[in-house]
């Protein structure tokens, strides 16, 4: 890796993070498609370097998330016991099954354009404190969180991209489902790029991730998550809640293009 490819790594980790720190999000979403596009990372092992990514960019967010107090609780617990199991699973089945992005990438379109839309009406028609919703139950969240494992295995897209706005359109506030998500994507990624590292040694092919380009982007992820996680008080929830709808139609929109090309 040359040095330019590796300032490019981390100026887009750093902007992306920035934007999608302070609603629970890791970016890893939106830098797959700059690593296979831009950057040039083969698959599978784009997969691996994504998870890198978020490993590597995640404490930023989450250790100023934790000295302000926001990090913890049962929502965090609930979904690391969903994600971990998940995220092997799909580790195991990327590498052996190989299945085709086709399928994924229109489910997640539509999944994600209507709620993402969703998402953004409500925000502009009333404050969210206003039009309170009922978070789901214990057994749903956990399950959910597991299928969200299962996908950011196979794919390595980090799990806040869907966790977050289905949370929160069910009726969580941002602030307290963006900690959960980014922890859960974080744990879920260490165990995941360990998996795809175990797997390479068996295993012929671009397993193993891109070592130094996700570093490059992980460590402009550290500092953008660390700051969009500072600035996250200084948002009202209706602001962030329209933020992350327009994330959740971004995903879905770029999907739903690959899917037409």
């Amino acid at each position: 890796m040359d040095w330019p490819t590796g300032l490019l790594g981390f100026a887009a980790g750093l902007l992306i993070s920035l934007v999608t720190a302070p609603v629970g999000v890791s970016g890893a979403v939106f830098l797959l498609p700059v690593q296979v596009s831009i950057l040039g990372v083969p698959s599978p092992a784009v997969t691996p370097t994504n998870l890198l990514f978020n490993v590597v960019a995640g404490p930023g967010a989450l250790l100023r998330y934790r000295k302000t107090g926001s990090l913890g609780g049962s929502l965090t617990r609930l979904l690391i016991a969903g994600t971990v199991p998940g995220v092997i699973i799909g580790a195991v089945v990327r590498v052996f099954a190989v299945p085709g992005p086709q399928v994924f990438r229109f489910l997640v379109a539509l999944l994600l354009l209507p709620l993402g839309l969703w998402l953004c009406a409500r925000s502009l028609r009333a404050p969210a404190a206003d039009r309170p919703g009922t978070p789901p139950p214990t057994r749903t969240t956990t399950a959910l969180a597991m299928t969200v494992g299962v996908v950011g295995g196979i794919y390595g897209i980090g799990g806040g991209s869907l966790l977050g706005p289905i949370l929160v359109g069910r009726g969580m506030p941002v602030a307290r489902v963006a900690p959960a998500a980014l922890a859960a994507t974080f744990l879920t990624s260490v165990i995941g790029a360990a998996t795809y590292a175990l797997l390479s040694v068996a295993v012929t092919g671009d397993i193993a991730p891109d070592w130094l380009l996700g570093l490059c982007c992980g460590l402009g992820g550290l500092v953008g998550g660390y700051i969009g996680a500072r600035l996250q008080p200084r948002f009202p929830e209706r602001v962030l809640r329209m933020t992350l709808g327009a994330l959740a139609l971004g995903v879905g929109t770029l999907y739903a293009v690959q899917v037409a090309q």
